[in-house]
Formats: C-alpha cells, sequence, structure tokens
C-alpha cells in the first residue's frame, strides 16, 4: 500500500494505491482455495484490508475492518492474510477497511469453479472486470475530516468512474475514457464491482442487453435486463452478447438517488463498448438512455427479479424454523456541545449521525475479535436489542423530534452456533429516510423478502420466497421500507454489519455479530 500520482479531472493529485495501480490488481482464486496476502503499508497513514464476500470459515482473524477484528496496519508495518475460500464461486472483492481509504484502495477477486468444473452457463469468450469508483479533485481523507468537524454531510464526489476513468463527458478525460474492444458474435462475461463510497448506480449499454448470472459470488437463475442496478458492496455478473450491429456504444453509469432533496453527483460516467472491424473507429458513440436517478420502480423492479439458482450442482437450503430479530436503520442527530456552530452544521444545528436499534456505534481503542478472544473486559457491550427499543410509525411523514437521538454505544449482539436467524431491517424517516445497502461480513445470506413502509409481522411473512431466494452478502433496505434477511450462524467469530455507504458507516449504522464456537473441532 502507497501513494502514487494520478490525474483525472484536469487535476494532480497522489492517492493510496496497491502497488501503484488504480483500481487496485485482480486476485484470482479457485473454489476452495486459500490465497496467503502479504500487506505492507508504505503509505503515511494506517490500512486495514477487507476481502468483501469472502466467509473466511473459522478465520475472522483476515477479515480486515479496523478495531472489529484488528487494530489499523501502522505505517512501515506489514500484516499476513490468509484469505481463506470456500462456497464462494463467481465476482468478489477487495477493499480497505479504514477510514475513507476505500475510495482508491479496492480491486476484484475472481473465484473461478473448481477444478474439473465449469461455469453452470455457455463459457464465455473474455472475462473483462468492470469497477465503478467515485473521484473527489481534493484528497478524500480531506473531505472525511470536512466532514467530521462539521458534523453535516460529506462534500459529493466530482466525477463517478468506470475502471478508474471518468470518461468522455468529464474534463480532461477523453483521452483516458475506457474502452471494450468486442468481435461480432462472441459473449463477454462483465464481472461488475461497485466501489463506490456513497452512492447505487444505474448501468446500462446503449442498444445491447445483459444477462446476469451471477451476485455476490453466488450463481442465480439468468436474468435478462437492459440496465442494472448496483449498491456499494455488490458485485454481478452479467453475460454481454456482442450481437449488434459493428458499431461504437457508450456504456454509462449515474446514480439512484430517491430521497427529495438529499445533495447527490448527478453526473454520468461512460465507458466504450467497440466493435472490432468497424468502418468508421472515430464515429459518434450511441448513447444509451438511463432510468431517471430517483427512479425506485425500475431500481427494485430490478432486484425484485433474482432468484438463486437452486440447481443440482449448486443446491440451495433456505432456513425455515428461524429466530426472528428486527433492527431500525436510521438517520439521525446529535445536539450540539460545542460553543461555536462550525462543528454544528447538521440540521437545526446539530451532528449527523446513524443507528441500528437506535444505538450508534462507536468503535473501540482495541479490536472486539481480540476483546473476545482474550476475554478482556470493557471494550463491547453484548446489549445490541434483538427488537427496536423505540417503537413508533417508522415510516411517518413527521416524526417527532426526540426520536433523532440515539444512545451512543460498542454494543454487540452475541449467537449461539447454528442459530438459524431471521433479520428484518426496518428503514425509517427519522431526519430523512434513504436507501441503505446493508452488508454483512463473514456470511452470505438469503433475501426472502421486501417490501415499503413498516413491517407486518402477521402478513408480509407470507409473502416470503422460500423457494429460491437470492443469495447476497450486501442488500438494499428501500428507503421507508424493509427488507427480510435469513442465514445459519455456522461461521463462529466476530463480523461486522454496517451500511456500505460509508458516511453512514462513519456515523453509526453499524453492529456486530459474535457468533459462539460449536461443539465439534471444525465448529
Amino acid at each position: 500500500v502507497k501513494e502514487a500520482s494520478y490525474t483525472r479531472l484536469c487535476e494532480t493529485k497522489n492517492i493510496l494505491t496497491v502497488n501503484g495501480q488504480f483500481p487496485g490488481p485482480t486476485l484470482h482464486a479457485h473454489k476452495g482455495d486459500t490465497i496467503i496476502v502479504n500487506v505492507h503499508n508504505r503509505a503515511n497513514e494506517n490500512i486495514t484490508i477487507h476481502w468483501h464476500g469472502v466467509k473466511l470459515p473459522r478465520y475472522p482473524w483476515s477479515d480486515g475492518p479496523q478495531y472489529i477484528t484488528q487494530c489499523p496496519i501502522q505505517p512501515g508495518h506489514s500484516f499476513r492474510q490468509k484469505v481463506i475460500f470456500s462456497k464462494e464461486e463467481g465476482t468478489l472483492w477487495w477493499h480497505a477497511h479504514s477510514d475513507w481509504s476505500r475510495a482508491t484502495v479496492h480491486g476484484a477477486i475472481v473465484v473461478y469453479p473448481k477444478h474439473g468444473t465449469v461455469y453452470p452457463f455457455p463459457k464465455p469468450d473474455a472475462e473483462v472486470p468492470i469497477i465503478f469508483g467515485e473521484w473527489w479533485k481534493a484528497d478524500v481523507n480531506e473531505v472525511l475530516q470536512q466532514m467530521l468537524s462539521t458534523g453535516a454531510a460529506p462534500n459529493v464526489s466530482d466525477a463517478y468512474t468506470i475502471n478508474g476513468q471518468p470518461g468522455d463527458f468529464y474534463p480532461c478525460s477523453k483521452p483516458g475514457t475506457f474502452k471494450l474492444n468486442v468481435d461480432r458474435g462472441k459473449t463477454y462475461l462483465l464481472r461488475m464491482i461497485n466501489a463506490d463510497l456513497n452512492e447505487i448506480l444505474f448501468y446500462k449499454i446503449a442498444k445491447h442487453k445483459l444477462t446476469v448470472v451471477g451476485a455476490d459470488g453466488s450463481y442465480t437463475k439468468p436474468l435478462k435486463s437492459k440496465y442494472i442496478v448496483i449498491s456499494p458492496g455488490q458485485t454481478l455478473d452479467c453475460l454481454l452478447h456482442a450481437n449488434k450491429r459493428p458499431n461504437r456504444y457508450y456504456m454509462a453509469a449515474r446514480a439512484f438517488s430517491s430521497t427529495p432533496g438529499l445533495e447527490f453527483d448527478n453526473t454520468t460516467t461512460t465507458a466504450i463498448l467497440q466493435y472490432n472491424l468497424i468502418s468508421d473507429p472515430s464515429s459518434p458513440a450511441i448513447r444509451p438512455s438511463l432510468p431517471y436517478y430517483n427512479d425506485t420502480s425500475s431500481a427494485f423492479k430490478f432486484f425484485g427479479r433474482f432468484r438463486s439458482l437452486n440447481s443440482r450442482e449448486h443446491p440451495e437450503s433456505v432456513p425455515l424454523n428461524v429466530t426472528r430479530m428486527m433492527t431500525t436503520v436510521s438517520i439521525n442527530t446529535f445536539p450540539c456541545t460545542s460553543p461555536t456552530n462550525a462543528s454544528c452544521q447538521g440540521p437545526n444545528g446539530t451532528r449527523l449521525a446513524a443507528s441500528m436499534n437506535n444505538i450508534s456505534f462507536a468503535n473501540p481503542d482495541i479490536a472486539i475479535l481480540q476483546a473476545y478472544y482474550q476475554r478482556i473486559q470493557g471494550v463491547y457491550g453484548t446489549d445490541f436489542p434483538s427488537y427496536p427499543p423505540l417503537v413508533f410509525n417508522y415510516t411517518a411523514e413527521y416524526i417527532p423530534l426526540e426520536l433523532e437521538v440515539p444512545r451512543k454505544g460498542t454494543e454487540v449482539k452475541v449467537l449461539k452456533y447454528n442459530t438459524s436467524i431471521e433479520l428484518i431491517m426496518q428503514g425509517t424517516n427519522v431526519v430523512q429516510g434513504i436507501d441503505h445497502p446493508m452488508h454483512l461480513h463473514g456470511y452470505i445470506f438469503y433475501v426472502v423478502g421486501y417490501g415499503f413502509g413498516n413491517f407486518d409481522e402477521s402478513t408480509d411473512p407470507l409473502k416470503y420466497n422460500l423457494k429460491d431466494p437470492p443469495l447476497r452478502n450486501t442488500a438494499i433496505v428501500p428507503r421507508n421500507g424493509w427488507i427480510a434477511i435469513r442465514f445459519r450462524a455456522k461461521n463462529p467469530g466476530v463480523w461486522f454489519m454496517h451500511c456500505h455507504f460509508d458516511r453512514h458507516l462513519i456515523w453509526g449504522m453499524d453492529t456486530v455479530f459474535i457468533v459462539k464456537n460449536g461443539e465439534c473441532p471444525d465448529e
């Protein structure tokens, strides 16, 4: 991990990279492999690396989130991480998990089928990573520090990127625009990763459809679509059939932002799909028509069509007898305690915060995994509630101001080994309703249902998909809505759960599951 100089949007700055590359190098593995990564911190700031979507069975030591499973790797130090692949197959990714370093410290993980097995779809002619990112002209650490010092929302990014490049419609960017050259009649597997810090994206290729065949390191039933939606933290495997008239076609991505009045980066990043042997390689590329930025119907229509493959070679087993838990996910505020308003620029002179079940998570000074394993007292509490401590109309248009202030704390939820959990995540309209991409470390979970409004315990479970629900490691809680996920607590260790909007993670929309050991040696 070291700094390197990069020029984007007419300006040059130093960014944090791995091996000088942005995006960083791709890791390749086969299902069931174990790889060793030696991380050397040659930068001037602390760093950790997380293997997003890799379950690391019984080995949370390499998971990476700072002060959850490890202390950060300090400048000049190294950390040897054992990355254990088990059932994952498809596209995952790695990224920094300290402060906002992951803006530039990230890259793809490609997990091929086990030796001797094949894809559950025709083998593509080529595979191409498509990594979405956000770019600030300012140093991202300065953007983060300004957010922390003012108590307000962070400045939005200046551009989105595809494979590190903003594309034709940003200043000084056209020469570097990513181009994908294809042969007519061939099929390409696009391995898509949303490495944005704070935005869900719509993505489309002009005149072409995509067939989704995998998500978050698990196969899906084929899903054809004219566009895709992908949140920070999510990955998609999409087949592109190059079957159109040879020409130049834009692929484009822009934000999906459903919250009225919420500031966001309303620009569009592009790359070019260029057929080989076209008569005029300089001809203008054809533009796609993307869904409108606040098109909630199109976004969740896409998510609602996902189904796990659930085949003989890739069987699924959805937990049926479950222990139900519920958590609210909310934006909050803390009252101002500063004599000046410089640090209280949130709504009505407050400081913005976020919470799960009305607890705004506070990072400890010692990693929770270390404290748990070594029985160090006073680092965390075990009182994360199984249900919201405050029951109210979560999605009402007007919510009493006294409900805006959460409790600050480092509370975890302890689970017995092999407990089958159903977790309802309920979005609220406290301060401001917004979509939340929620990520659980160490697990992949079934998304058995979702809806808008308040979850109804008597009627909503009747509509669950318990036959072939999609498997995800990151799933979006709709603005003022809910999702229901299920998983078996069969991976002992300390596992972080958080919103993958990094501003919400910093504000405290996090918790930790501690899964206890079972009775057998492999538990």
